[in-house]
């Protein structure tokens, strides 16, 4: 990492982010081409899951190439400055490195499926995903869903945190914090 000082190595923060943030980035690659995919995702078991179609560009990729790079960031807020080049960006982000695989165990991809239920519609349904829901669902164009886990062989984390005196609200002018920094 070349900012060094920038790194976050504080687990409960990097676990808090992937727990939390809506979206993901599956970085692949195509050949020489780069693919990126944003998706719904959860951090469980400390691998990341997604679900999609199990035909298509994506599909294809990870067969011929299952090294993938998954990424989450979160903006906090932007920091400002007198000078320009000192205004900023306060952040929290994850990288991860490692292998997709597809979910080939019934019960896992449905446990898998039933969490990406809890992130993202806590409390809807009354009653647990079931295996056969799971085994036998086709979509509206007769594709199957897929499990895809992403197994971490390396992660960093960079987190910039928020200066609450610089932070930036509208109607902020450079006229108010010139002599403050």
């Amino acid at each position: 990492m070349r900012r060094a000082m920038l790194e976050c190595k504080d687990e409960e923060k990097i676990n808090r982010l992937l727990q939390e943030a809506s979206t993901g980035f599956l970085g692949l690659a195509d050949g020489d081409e780069p693919y990126v995919v944003p998706l719904n995702f959860v951090w469980w078991n400390n691998c990341v899951y997604v679900h999609g179609a199990e035909e298509g560009r994506k599909m294809e990729i990870i067969k011929s190439n299952p090294r993938v790079c998954f990424t989450v960031s979160e903006n906090a807020g932007t920091m400002v400055h007198p000078v320009p080049a000192k205004t900023s960006t306060a952040y929290m982000s994850v990288i991860i490195f490692g292998r997709a695989s597809v979910v080939s165990d019934l019960e896992e991809a449905t446990a898998a499926l039933q969490q990406l239920l809890y992130k993202y519609v806590p409390g809807y349904f009354s009653t647990p995903l079931s295996k056969r829901h799971v085994s036998s669902y086709r979509s509206s164009m007769g594709s199957g869903t897929v499990v895809l886990k992403v197994i971490p062989d390396m992660m960093t984390a960079k987190e910039k945190p928020m200066d609450e005196q610089r932070q930036f609200y509208k109607g902020r002018t450079v006229q108010d914090d010139i002599g403050r920094f």
